[in-house]
């Protein structure tokens, strides 16, 4: 018999964890889905409970690609992912020398210095567009910290979100570059032996949950007005920032 976890109260944490990632997935509820590791990873070890959401991060992003890959803008997508996958390689190179509390701990403070910026400082609506190095800047973040720890979210939205993009249009872009994040995941994954029978094993169990949460995102996010749909998205952050916080100071 393969090997799985079986402690329930890590079910009962990783549950709504991947219901809310897919959420997040789909573009609605932006920054929620970074809290699913740091929720799991109250009942198993960091590394494990981000070896166990690969495979459904995988299979969420393989869903909101067929949702919303017409959605995605082909310019942001080329300026991002690029640097997004070199974070990701200096992630794995630099894996075990920060740990994932301190990653987290950075994350959130600087997630929520950015909301802080946008709340005392807003930009005017005469401001010219945002430097591109803006953008590569937090894709290289977003990589390495989604390595680490799947809290890749907050640094890229902080600077999709002030572009006030159509929602579908940032949602199909997220979607694109989190796909290409995840991919890259895999093989540095495998050599530093994350992906065993045990993590696979439970993450299958949990795979029927990972479409619900992002067909159910879709639909939500093609019936939501804009408006609405930010002041969600920065409310996802906020929350995502004090918990990182929180998990980074404890």
């Amino acid at each position: 018999m393969i090997p799985v976890v079986t402690d329930p109260w890590f079910y009962a944490v990783a549950v709504p964890a991947v219901l809310l990632t897919g959420l997040s997935k789909s573009g609605f509820a932006t920054g929620f889905g970074s809290l699913a590791t740091p929720m799991i990873a109250l009942t198993v070890p960091v590394p494990q409970a981000a070896a166990i959401m690969l495979p459904l991060l995988m299979t969420m992003d393989a869903v909101g690609l067929q949702q919303l890959w017409r959605d995605r803008d082909p310019a942001l997508v080329r300026l991002l992912v690029p640097s997004g996958l070199l974070g990701v390689g200096m992630g794995s190179l630099l894996f075990g020398v920060l740990s994932a509390k301190a990653v987290a701990g950075l994350v959130g403070g600087l997630t929520l210095a950015f909301l802080a910026q946008r709340l005392l400082f807003p930009p005017r609506r005469d401001a010219g567009p945002t430097s591109p190095w803006v953008g590569r800047a937090c894709a290289v973040a977003s990589g390495f910290t989604s390595f680490v720890a799947h809290t890749g979210g907050p640094p890229i939205a902080a600077y999709l979100l002030p572009l006030k993009l159509d929602p579908r249009v940032l949602a199909g872009t997220l979607a694109v570059f989190l796909a290409c994040i995840n991919l890259a995941k895999w093989l540095p994954y495998a050599v530093l032996g994350l992906i065993d029978a045990r993590n696979m094993a439970t993450a299958l169990l949990l795979l029927p949950l990972a479409p619900l949460g992002v067909w159910a995102g879709v639909w939500l996010l093609r019936r939501v007005r804009p408006t609405w749909f930010y002041r969600l998205a920065y409310t996802g952050m906020a929350l995502t920032g004090i918990k990182l916080l929180w998990d980074g100071l404890k």
